[in-house]
């Protein structure tokens, strides 16, 4: 039925809204955990920005904004407390140098900065703790998002991971 709207189709969404790319069992298990997964893979499939001694740097496949990074250990844990010291603190210099980073290679004006602690607090993927670290920019929540039901992206994730990757040693 017309309703005057104008469409605009994202159906690489369709993947993340229905959880097809859930493996089976769910994320429980480290074999199927994706933040277990990404450190070993190669090319545009890891997706991995830079890799530490406990934590690495990896770009959300299914992003708020261009260059939302995820900064998770190594170790397949799900709570903060369970974190020990050293990667309490490398979790800590990561974010930062991804500020930084965001900053240097596209002018962010601001972050949103966050732990999302179990299904019920918004966790995708509960059972591996990543810490958001989500880019603004003045007037970035315009109408499509509200709206539109869409989220623009001007540029392809293994092209963002290339851009910040090359620059992080940078910051």
């Amino acid at each position: 039925m017309a309703d005057g709207l104008e469409r605009l189709w994202t159906p690489h969404r369709m993947t993340y809204i229905s959880g097809a790319d859930t493996p089976a069992g769910g994320y429980e298990k480290p074999a199927g955990c994706p933040f277990c997964q990404a450190p070993g893979l190669g090319g545009d499939d890891s997706l991995v920005v830079h890799r530490g001694e406990s934590v690495f740097a990896l770009l959300n496949r299914y992003p708020y904004n261009p260059g939302h990074l995820l900064i998770c250990p190594y170790r397949h844990v799900a709570d903060y407390t369970e974190l020990s010291t050293e990667e309490t603190a490398e979790l800590a210099d990561f974010t930062q140098r991804a500020m930084r980073l965001i900053r240097k290679v596209s002018g962010a004006h601001g972050f949103n900065i966050g732990l999302n602690q179990g299904a019920v607090a918004g966790a995708g993927i509960a059972a591996h703790l990543h810490q958001h670290v989500v880019p603004r920019w003045g007037g970035d929540a315009n109408f499509m998002p509200v709206i539109g039901r869409t989220k623009v992206l001007p540029q392809l994730l293994t092209d963002t991971r290339d851009l910040l990757a090359g620059a992080w040693s940078e910051v």
